[in-house]
């Protein structure tokens, strides 16, 4: 298991996106050498986790919880196949393209050590978004997107360090517990039924998804109290 490609982006001017200067980072490109990963709010780094990595729109992207975004290189693969298209490495918008790990199949929780020093931890799903589909240039994209259910991972970082293209990537912690990547995400989207269920990862999945299930459980609480009030 390996790190093929590092990407980062710089801010673009884009008419699908709300940011308000109207410009995305979403336009990731490999680069060579070395980038330094660190827990976003360090001195020296933007919402992002990768120094030089733009990441625009902080209402809804960046942030610890999205340090830094994992696609593997077999599902870029597989859209390629889908769309009949070339996507190289960053097409996604994704900071790490990775060989032989399984992404969305990692669970939240998962530990991983990239290269020698960097420790990160999977979070959560991405969820596709108007600029995301704008960037593909795909008729219902983000609905194709959804539908696969394979979103890649957003990943905090644990423990900070450099990394490079062509790094090892060994799982270090792997959670005994049935939520995916790909469950949570389709708990969040298009089977809400599975929300309690994710829920025995909360101690380390992102935030946002934690409401959204607690969130669910209320209101279906509130609705059999109400079934049973009028029964």
């Amino acid at each position: 298991m390996k790190l093929l490609s590092l990407n980062v982006g710089r801010p673009v001017v884009s008419e699908h996106t709300d940011q308000a200067e109207g410009v995305t980072g979403i336009d990731k490109r490999p680069v060579e050498g070395a980038v330094r990963v660190a827990a976003p709010g360090t001195e020296g780094f933007g919402a992002g986790g990768l120094e030089g990595d733009a990441v625009c729109d902080t209402r809804h992207h960046g942030g610890e919880h999205q340090a830094v975004y994992a696609f593997a290189r077999e599902d870029l693969d597989a859209w390629e196949r889908t769309l009949g298209r070339t996507l190289r490495n960053g097409s996604f918008g994704e900071n790490l393209t990775t060989e032989g790990v399984d992404v969305s199949g990692a669970k939240i929780g998962e530990r991983w050590r990239v290269g020698s020093d960097l420790v990160l931890e999977v979070a959560s799903g991405r969820i596709p978004c108007r600029t995301f589909q704008g960037h593909m240039g795909e008729k219902g994209w983000v609905k194709r997107f959804t539908e696969q259910a394979a979103p890649g991972a957003y990943l905090r970082v644990v423990e900070p360090g450099a990394i490079r293209a062509g790094d090892t990537i060994e799982i270090l912690h792997r959670p005994d517990h049935e939520v995916t990547v790909s469950f949570q995400f389709r708990a969040v989207t298009t089977e809400r039924d599975l929300l309690p269920r994710i829920l025995v990862a909360a101690d380390t999945l992102a935030p946002e998804a934690v409401r959204v299930a607690r969130t669910y459980m209320a209101k279906q609480g509130s609705g059999a109290e109400a079934g049973e009030a009028r029964g």
